[in-house]
């Protein structure tokens, strides 16, 4: 059974910074795109960054900057760091792994809240 699984979420500060887990279970994130997206309250979700299997690495411009995203394919884990977060940055975020164009598997997602 596959299973996606984000941590690391929680309530933060403006300007404060947090990352976020993706663990995998049943495939090997090495073959996959992984991506971070984010749905925000009466939003649609909306893709955040991307890493390719070979490495590259693609941001919304809204992260661009901010946000980092990575991978460790021995711990089967994909990251997303995120730094100077900013009130609109609220939102659950879920990752997800693809092949090609085709979505596979999503985790269920992990709230992050940037509040004062």
């Amino acid at each position: 059974q596959v299973q996606l699984v984000e941590s690391g979420g929680g309530l933060v500060q403006p300007g404060g910074s947090l990352r976020l887990s993706c663990a995998a279970s049943g495939i090997a994130l090495s073959m996959y795109h992984m991506d971070w997206y984010r749905q925000g309250p009466g939003n649609q979700r909306d893709l955040v960054a991307t890493i390719t299997s070979g490495g590259n690495r693609i941001y919304a411009d809204s992260v661009k900057g901010r946000f980092t995203i990575s991978r460790d394919n021995a711990k089967n884990t994909v990251y997303l760091q995120m730094t100077s977060l900013k009130l609109e940055d609220t939102a659950v975020y879920y990752c997800n792994a693809r092949i090609g164009a085709t979505s596979k598997y999503w985790g269920q997602g992990t709230q992050v809240t940037v509040s004062s």
